[in-house]
């Protein structure tokens, strides 16, 4: 029936789909989901174990030999997305409060814009960019995940994060780094979890949410995704134009939102129970915006690429 290759067929599919039939199960069955032991925790209760070895198995994929030109785009379009993420989310909140702008809530401002698709930035770089570019990947693959969303909110206040609850986030992460790059095969033995793993935190985050939800939210989610392809998509362009990059259009690759990100409201709302009403309106918020960003990146980084192709060539220190 080719089921999974229908799913990769959806940006973001192996992530949104099982979302998609978590909320279809919980509006229409929900008993199904309280049918208890490991049926219930598999399908209801399980995702945060899942997800921390999601976040185990793709820290591995952190490659910290990486160095040179690939550090530095990395590190730089990194910051970009976390500057602009972080600001962008913290301003909002101050002025308009936990309810957002246009119906768009700082949490998900917030976990949309600084966490990129870093399969589209590989696919992408590799098509417009050369091999400084797509080596960058092994640093941007640091904002997957909720670490950056969490340190945003604990440092300006707009949740209560303890310290330790921030070192328990990234510490799968931190390990999974280092047993990753002590032993090569370790790394390579664990690339796919780091996919395999996706569905199953998914599911039962959508089985959080009811169908009402995610209609209430597509519009401002639609919004939310615009937003994160324009801001940070120009701000990696621009970023890579100043430091005269061979190939700046591919700065634009990091104007996405990566599937995990749907998981990161339901962390947040773990971590300061203040917010799981805006919790559940980001995750669908943060669905929308995934298929949109994956969609409107492509196009912004082909578009860019034509008009630096159409100028004169010119040297760059980054040129390589």
């Amino acid at each position: 029936m080719r089921i999974l290759e229908s799913v990769k067929r959806i940006p973001g599919g192996l992530m949104i789909v099982p979302l998609l039939l978590g909320v279809l199960v919980n509006t229409f069955c929900p008993s199904w989901l309280n049918i208890g032991s490991f049926s219930t925790f598999l399908w209801k209760t399980g995702a945060m174990p899942i997800l921390a070895v999601f976040l185990f198995c793709n820290g591995a994929q952190i490659n910290v030999k990486q160095a040179g030109q690939p550090l530095l785009k990395g590190v730089l379009l990194t910051g970009v997305k976390f500057v602009l993420g972080a600001g962008l989310g913290v301003c909002i909140s101050k002025v308009f409060g936990p309810a957002g702008i246009l119906g768009i809530a700082p949490l998900a401002i917030v976990a949309a814009v600084t966490n990129s698709n870093g399969g589209l930035y590989a696919a992408l770089a590799g098509e417009f960019g050369d091999s400084t570019d797509v080596g960058a990947i092994s640093i941007l693959s640091i904002n997957d995940g909720p670490f950056f969303t969490m340190v945003a909110f604990g440092m300006t206040g707009l949740a209560e994060i303890p310290f330790m609850l921030l070192v328990g986030a990234i510490m799968p992460i931190v390990i999974g780094c280092v047993l990753g790059n002590l032993d090569e095969d370790l790394r390579k033995w664990l690339a796919p979890a780091a996919t395999i793993t996706i569905p199953f935190f998914a599911f039962p985050l959508g089985s959080a949410l009811h169908l009402n939800q995610l209609v209430s939210a597509g519009a401002p989610g639609i919004v939310l995704g615009v937003l994160c392809t324009v801001i940070t998509g120009f701000g990696g362009y621009f970023t890579l134009k100043l430091i005269r990059a061979k190939h700046p259009q591919v700065g634009a690759a990091i104007g996405t939102t990566a599937g995990n990100a749907v998981a990161t409201p339901a962390v947040l709302a773990a971590a300061d129970p203040r917010l799981t009403d805006v919790a559940q309106v980001a995750t669908v918020q943060i669905a929308a915006a995934i298929i949109v960003t994956a969609v409107l990146c492509p196009m912004l980084v082909s578009w860019l690429d034509k008009r630096e192709k159409s100028k004169a060539p010119v040297g760059g220190i980054m040129a390589a």
